[in-house]
């Protein structure tokens, strides 16, 4: 039985991520011990981070890295949606109605949406979604919720170096796509976009040694360097993205 060219690519990546990541775990493991104590010392809480994370082929699974935030991070993104980098447009709210039997009544002569107990006009329904749509990703300049040594290892990226144990066990790869947290994928779910899972999920890709640091973010060119390189990996492709990783790593925007 012969493999076939797709399948012995990614045989060979899956063997250079065990090699690689197992040597680097044990090369960079007095790192990982210091950085553990410094977030331990100056923060009460956990020193690693997981949340559930859609990588390849929208696999779930979870995705750590140390601590850089304060505990309790996770519920205060709502109340700072305004300070999204990747919102192109200012979010306002939907205005909704209350429903009533006249309009009820009357609803098939109307363009509106109906919810449980309101409505809403279809014209203002379709710009929000649109907008919606446009901050699919979350990432925020000057995070309040950042401690110090936080700041220090997300500008080294040292706050990703966890992320070579879900390399070591397969979740991930060295090279890829970002896997997204469950609110960004779930809008992800067009044709345009859905290439971009058909990617390995990775700890460094095509948009991180390309776009990532910048102030100008684009949501719309990361899903297109994301889908590009869905489209294109090979390992000549990963090992200039690996050389380009450090360089990009050392980032000084604080984003």
């Amino acid at each position: 039985m012969h493999m076939t060219r797709s399948t012995k690519t990614l045989t060979s990546k899956r063997l250079f991520d065990i090699l690689v990541s197992g040597i680097l775990i044990i090369l960079l493991s007095p790192l990982l011990i210091i950085v553990a104590i410094a977030i331990r010392l100056e923060s009460k809480g956990p020193v690693f981070y997981y949340s559930y994370r859609v990588g390849q082929n929208y696999h779930t699974f979870k995705f750590y890295k140390f601590r850089s935030m304060r505990t309790g991070a996770d519920q205060m993104i709502d109340k700072m949606k305004h300070l999204n980098q990747y919102s192109k447009d200012e979010q306002s709210a939907l205005q909704n109605f209350k429903l009533n039997r006249d309009i009820i009544a009357s609803i098939e002569h109307q363009n509106i949406v109906v919810g449980d107990d309101s409505y809403s006009k279809l014209e203002e329904f379709e710009l929000f979604k649109s907008r919606d749509d446009k901050n699919t990703f979350v990432k925020f300049k000057n995070d309040p919720r950042i401690t110090k040594v936080g700041k220090f290892i997300r500008n080294t990226s040292m706050d990703e170096l966890p992320q070579l144990f879900n390399i070591l066990i397969g979740d991930m790869s060295l090279v890829g796509n970002r896997p997204l947290p469950l609110y960004e994928a779930e809008k992800l779910i067009k044709d345009k976009s859905v290439g971009r899972f058909l990617a390995p999920a990775g700890l460094t890709g095509l948009w991180q040694v390309t776009e990532r640091g910048k102030d100008n973010a684009d949501p719309e060119r990361r899903i297109q360097l994301d889908i590009e390189y869905a489209q294109r990996h090979n390992f000549w492709l990963d090992l200039k993205i690996l050389i380009q990783t450090p360089l990009a790593a050392l980032q000084h925007e604080n984003v």
